[in-house]
């Protein structure tokens, strides 16, 4: 079933009724803040309102993060090798959702509000959205030192694309490794070659 909504906030679980995948606008790709004033205003934030993001906003963000920018395929960060190994999963108060480029869709693997298991901090659970950057190994070699470390720098590329989105659209981002893998990839139902690298959370400020 897919659903196009103005506010992801309005996708609920009602009865049987299960919102298997979200249609997102396009998203724009113009306009902004000059990159020298972002940079000058990225910060870390530990603090959220708990006010939702628009399926605009979203969209937008997630294109900024790893979005396709090319006709060929490549994407708004670098890949090693152009693996493409991250899944950007998005949690959200209406469930997990991974988010596919391609399509430009967010598609439901829980309907349960796990945003809470997106760190050990008080405050995450607030953030209306946390990301979690999840590296599938298997796409640049098995589950070796080499992969890993390929695939922490990939997601650097990428959390540092969200910071500067952020600091663009007077959001507010935070990025943090403490994480609680074991749960989370249960919940995520993440295969043992699917590495959770960084959790970040945006929202608005507090």
């Amino acid at each position: 079933m897919k659903i196009k909504l103005s506010c992801l906030a309005a996708v609920l679980v009602a009865g049987n009724l299960l919102a298997r995948s979200i249609e997102l606008p396009a998203p724009q790709k113009t306009g902004g803040m000059p990159l020298m004033e972002a940079l000058a205003k990225r910060s870390t934030a530990r603090a959220f309102a708990t006010n939702e993001l628009s399926s605009q906003q979203i969209s937008s963000l997630l294109w900024a993060a790893f979005g396709i920018n090319r006709p060929d395929g490549k994407r708004t960060a670098p890949s090693a090798r152009n693996f493409q190994e991250t899944d950007i999963y998005v949690l959200l108060k209406s469930g997990a959702y991974v988010y596919s480029a391609v399509s430009n869709k967010l598609e439901q693997v829980l309907a349960e509000d796990i945003r809470a298991l997106g760190g050990v901090q008080a405050f995450v659970k607030e953030a209306p959205v946390t990301l979690v950057f999840v590296a599938d190994l298997a796409k640049c070699g098995g589950n070796n030192e080499g992969a890993r470390n390929t695939a922490n720098i990939d997601v650097g590329y990428i959390s540092q694309n969200v910071y500067l989105f952020c600091a663009s659209e007077g959001l507010v981002t935070g990025a943090r490794a403490m994480v609680d893998r074991k749960a989370l990839g249960e919940k995520l139902k993440l295969r043992p070659d699917q590495l959770i690298v960084l959790a970040q959370s945006v929202g608005y400020p507090k």
